[in-house]
């Protein structure tokens, strides 16, 4: 007989052997739900592209390219621009749209001893001032910039500049940039002088001579403007000053108490200025002027002196004059104080606008002040 040893041979196959516990169901049934969940799992990957069986595509953007920008002026900075509508002279044509930067009105420092090739007519008299092709003007283009905020303002002009040759070259060098300085058509060596005031960062005025009463015993010089001139003779006058130097924003008169208060002769003067761009201030000297109504009526840029520094030339009076100009500022929001190039008076405005800057006085050019009707 074959021993099988503690085999017993007569227990049915796959039971346990006697005596032996069966294995617990919590164990089964755990190890039943984790297959499920696992086979579950495996369906879901299947069915749900997420990533796991297969990287996402890869996706170029290739960006448009931009149009390409319209050409610009090199002289003009980028920055905000207007937008102009002109309507075309015909009538089934759109309408003109002109883009203009105001930033780009005024000349940077680094050229602005430069005429403007756009802003000058060649003639027999030298380069007049006119108004370009798009409309700009001198009194635009040459003009000082200013903050543009409220409070005090004052423009000082200091005139009779280029009579002189030490007296021109110590106000440029002396007075602060923000003066502006008007010079004598009868000057000597003027656009050397406009060149060196420019770069200091001065506005400038040409003074142009106006007939005065009881000439020509008062004589301001050649080149007067008269009340009885034909319109040609007055032209040339006109002319022969405003071709002496370039780059300045409009005129001033020297003397003319008799042309400014005759309305035919400040309107025959308006009309040119109006036409070439060009502004106009009005000395203050002659109460009977009639500057600000033709002015208004021709579209010239105005301004008025309210003050005139330097009667007496000394310098404590010279200060309270100024201090005047400052008084009008605060009352009424600006003022305009005139002087000659003496050299008290240009010491004078020097240290008044140091102290003047402390008490929160701008001091601006001439054209910041003035009624210009093409800006409303």
């Amino acid at each position: 007989m074959l021993d099988f040893g503690d085999r017993e041979i007569d227990r049915p196959i796959g039971q346990a052997p006697r005596g032996r516990q069966p294995r617990d169901r919590r164990t089964l049934v755990a190890t039943a739900i984790g297959a499920v969940a696992l086979f579950g799992l495996s369906v879901l990957a299947t069915l749900h592209d997420d990533g796991l069986r297969s990287p996402p595509p890869f996706v170029v953007a290739t960006p448009e390219p931009e149009p390409p920008a319209a050409p610009t002026d090199a002289r003009r900075p980028a920055g905000p621009s207007i937008t102009r509508v002109e309507p075309r002279e015909e009538t089934d044509s759109p309408s003109i749209v002109t883009i203009r930067d105001p930033s780009g009105l005024s000349r940077s420092a680094a050229t602005a001893h430069l005429p403007d090739p756009d802003l000058i007519e060649q003639s027999d008299y030298g380069p007049l001032p006119q108004r370009s092709a798009d409309g700009r003007r001198p009194f635009d283009a040459y003009a000082r910039p200013w903050s543009g905020a409220r409070g005090a303002r004052v423009a000082i002009v200091v005139g009779g500049l280029g009579l002189s040759q030490t007296g021109t070259q110590r106000a440029i060098e002396v007075l602060p940039a923000e003066v502006t300085l008007a010079f004598a058509p009868a000057g000597n060596s003027l656009d050397r002088w406009m060149q060196t005031a420019r770069r200091k960062g001065h506005e400038l005025l040409m003074q142009v001579p106006l007939e005065p009463f009881d000439y020509p015993n008062v004589d301001p010089g050649r080149g007067t403007l008269t009340v009885d001139a034909d319109p040609m003779a007055l032209r040339e006058d006109l002319y022969w000053s405003l071709g002496r130097m370039t780059n300045y924003t409009g005129i001033m008169n020297y003397m003319g108490g008799r042309f400014v208060a005759d309305a035919d002769a400040m309107q025959a003067l308006m009309a040119e200025l109006a036409g070439r761009g060009l502004g106009y201030l009005d000395d203050g000297s002659s109460a009977r002027s009639v500057a600000d109504v033709q002015a208004a009526s021709a579209g010239v840029p105005f301004a008025a002196a309210a003050v005139a520094i330097d009667t007496v030339r000394e310098r404590g009076d010279i200060l309270k004059k100024l201090d005047e100009a400052e008084r009008v500022a605060r009352a009424t929001g600006s003022a305009i104080a005139v002087g000659a190039g003496f050299d008290v008076t240009v010491d004078a405005v020097t240290a008044w606008i140091t102290e003047a800057r402390l008490r929160g006085v701008e001091i601006v050019g001439y054209s910041a002040l003035a009624n210009d009707p093409e800006r409303r």
